[in-house]
């Protein structure tokens, strides 16, 4: 097998021999990233690909599009298939289809071609590189084919640059192993489930519930396993591991993130800035080194607020931010979270949860990594992402007041409409949030109380959520979109209320910490891209304690979250791995001795 050495010093030719077949029958996609020789590392090459297709231009990807096979197509049948094709389709067992399922595929065929006017593209050999089931693949043919044109052509494009990718990999001989193994990870932590959930093959882990006990166990046990020091689960559920410096009194580096989820959620958000740091101490611990700071991994027992309405409980108690009134707050089923906290063998008093209070004098900082969640990495086609800042938010519950009349009788120059008063407003949060950059808001609950068809709405409720990555951004924005709606009411007649429900301040980034994060993307080849978190992380509680500063990883399926679709590729989690190593090198050659 080649290696990057040999195709840095090969003759153009020879390079380019090197790299057929990675794009079906489009070599010039190689040849013309070559000349970006030398590489530093697979990821700067696959990088320089991607960069070529994207400056090609539309026809050249609808060509390279249509130079794809379809899924147990024709070319399949009469095995004119080019060798890579083969494979990977009788990887993924396409050719070995029940009459059934080729009767599927081939109607899914026809109606994907008739709609878009190109083939069907997906990497069959999946986000593991070890080969999707024929169900997996004929659900996802199935939904896609319900897309629409813009977002599947660029999604046709993601599946061919991660058909290279794991064909590049082959080539060169190269596993993410430990991008595996943190694959693999959050795969079995995803078997557990609360009840009526897991029987439906969907994740959801709430507070204390039986399912996440599970997990908190399998973290504890993974940790040991590990080589972590110290291994405990404190007073409100964290599960918290420690690997001693050279000095065991040396100051450690605080990091992890969640491991509860939201109803129906994806097994990664969350659970990565786990598992990451574990895989990164766990080689520590072989290679027998133990850096000049201890590593401090806690896997945080609550973020998502689904249980109880107390979100960051789990990162709140390390900042000594936890809320007394929290432990009599009472789930669906009317048990108090003290109670919850009790049966679960944790005390459920405010005296042992003020205890676990983290003392900022003993820590470096706070790095966090985190599944994107939003589809900014996916359409740059962008492994990483460093994160500059993350958003402060306010939210407010609103009720418009006006009078409710006859439909066919009020003129509509007479009417005091309070939905259309909050239709006006909606379409201005809409333009505000989009004159600057990184702005975003949101109206994500609209109702008209008690409406009907031939009425007039004299009333109408709505939620607004504003963010931004500055405080005085946020602000300026929701004092603009306040002054707008008192403007609409004035102007139609309206009756207004207001009620703030909770407002969050922006956490930027520590900038030596996001400057060490920049570097260790740099180092594995990669463009560097700083970008807001428009939600909510545990970072930004720590933010209170200590400097922090967080590093994004890709998601696949344009990077949806909170969702069962959310997933991750082995080697963009390869790639956060090293990420991670890197960061710890470099802090390692900073910290005194």
């Amino acid at each position: 097998m080649p290696t990057l050495d040999q195709l840095n010093a090969a003759a153009a030719d020879e390079a380019l021999a090197l790299l057929d077949g990675l794009y079906e029958h489009s070599p010039w996609i190689a040849e013309r990233a070559l000349a970006q020789r030398p590489f530093r590392s697979l990821a700067h090459l696959k990088r320089a690909m991607v960069e070529v297709l994207a400056e090609a231009g539309r026809d050249a990807q609808l060509a390279l599009i249509r130079a794809h096979p379809e899924l147990a197509g024709k070319a399949a049948v009469a095995g004119t298939l080019t060798a890579e094709s083969t494979h990977e389709q009788s990887r993924a067992g396409l050719t070995h289809c029940s009459p059934e399922e080729f009767a599927r595929l081939q109607q899914l065929n026809a109606d994907y071609n008739a709609k878009f006017g190109w083939p069907f593209i997906l990497a069959v050999r999946g986000p593991r590189g070890t080969g999707l089931a024929r169900r997996e693949i004929i659900e996802t043919f199935a939904r896609r084919l319900d897309g629409h044109p813009e977002f599947e052509f660029a999604e046709c494009l993601r599946n061919i640059h991660r058909i290279a990718e794991i064909r590049l990999n082959d080539r060169f001989g190269f596993e993410p192993a430990l991008g595996n193994e943190v694959w693999d990870l959050a795969e079995r932590l995803a078997r557990h489930s609360d009840p009526g959930h897991a029987e439906q093959g969907r994740l959801t882990v709430t507070y204390l519930t039986r399912a996440h006990l599970a997990c908190q166990r399998e973290l504890q046990q993974w940790m040991r396993e590990f080589g972590f020091d110290e291994v405990g689960v404190d007073a409100v559920g964290n599960v918290v591991g420690v690997y001693h410096g050279s000095d065991p009194g040396a100051k450690r580096l605080l990091t992890g993130s969640h491991y509860d989820t939201v109803r129906d959620g994806g097994r990664y958000d969350g659970r990565l800035g786990i598992l990451v740091p574990m895989v990164c101490v766990r080689e520590l611990h072989r290679a027998g080194r133990r850096l000049p700071f201890g590593i401090e991994v806690v896997g945080f027992a609550e973020e998502e607020g689904q249980r109880y309405k107390a979100t960051f409980l789990g990162s709140g108690a390390l900042t000594g931010r936890f809320d007394p009134a929290w432990l009599e707050q009472r789930d669906a089923e009317g048990v108090t979270m003290r109670e919850a906290m009790r049966a679960a063998g944790l005390p459920g008093t405010m005296e042992a949860i003020a205890a676990i209070a983290r003392d900022p004098a003993r820590y470096l900082g706070f790095v966090e990594v985190h599944i994107e969640q939003g589809p900014v990495l996916a359409e740059l086609d962008l492994p990483l992402g460093v994160v500059a800042s993350i958003n402060g938010s306010v939210r407010y519950q609103c009720e418009l007041a006006g009078t409710a009349s006859h439909a066919g009788t009020t003129p509509m120059n007479r009417r005091r409409d309070a939905a259309a008063a909050a239709a006006e407003l909606v379409l201005y949060v809409e333009e505000r949030a989009s004159s600057a950059p990184d702005l975003v808001g949101t109206v994500g609950m609209l109702e008209v109380p008690g409406g009907s068809v031939n009425v007039v709405p004299g009333r109408c409720r709505f939620s607004l959520d504003l963010r931004a990555p500055t405080d005085e951004a946020r602000d300026a924005l929701a004092a603009d979109v306040l002054a707008q709606l008192e403007a609409i009411c004035a102007r139609r007649g309206l009756r207004c209320h207001v009620e703030e429900t909770m407002r969050a301040a922006a956490a930027p980034s520590a900038a030596a910490w996001q400057a060490r994060w920049e570097r260790a993307v740099e180092a594995l080849g990669l463009p560097v891209l700083r970008m807001p978190s428009g939600a909510g992380h545990d970072a930004m509680k720590l933010h209170e304690l200590m400097p922090q500063a967080m590093l994004f990883q890709r998601g696949l399926n344009a990077g949806i979250s909170h969702n069962p679709l959310e997933a991750v590729s082995n080697d963009d989690t390869e790639l956060c791995v090293g990420a991670m190593r890197t960061l710890l090198e470099q802090l390692a050659e900073e910290t005194p001795r």
